[in-house]
């Protein structure tokens, strides 16, 4: 049963990187993510970050820090995200000038949203565009 945390998102993807400090810097630099918190081990690994965008957030770590969730990742495949951005246009060219691989320009969708793709520093897939379905309760 769905329920309301206080305006906080109830779905978090989570990626793991070889290099957690550069995708952190491409995401908040080129895609307008803006980092809530960042928690590095006294070796400089990235153990835990939240970054937001709109009112949904992504948490990002290092890969090889160690812990279940780190195993558990280590054969899995790069990781696709959608996030629902107000103006596609702004923000791919915002991407673009900071030097994001594009994938597809802003293109508008038979279901009527708008989004560009585009892969990150190490191969995920991120989405942009107007498409944000209401979810009822």
């Amino acid at each position: 049963m769905a329920g309301t945390h206080g305006g906080r998102p109830s779905i978090y993807p989570t990626l793991l990187y070889a290099d957690a400090k550069t995708a952190i810097r491409q995401l908040t630099e080129a895609f307008g993510f803006t980092e809530l918190s960042v928690y590095e081990g006294e070796d400089g690994v990235v153990m835990h970050a939240e970054l937001v965008q709109g009112n949904g957030a992504v948490m990002i770590a290092s890969k090889g820090r160690g812990g279940v969730f780190d195993a558990a990742m280590k054969d899995a495949g790069t990781t696709g995200v959608y996030v629902a951005v107000d103006d596609v246009d702004a923000h791919h060219r915002h991407a673009a000038e900071h030097g994001a691989e594009i994938l597809m320009p802003p293109t508008d969708q038979e279901y009527g949203g708008r989004d560009y793709m585009a892969r990150d520093v190490e191969g995920n897939i991120w989405s942009f565009g107007t498409y944000a379905p209401e979810i009822g309760a």
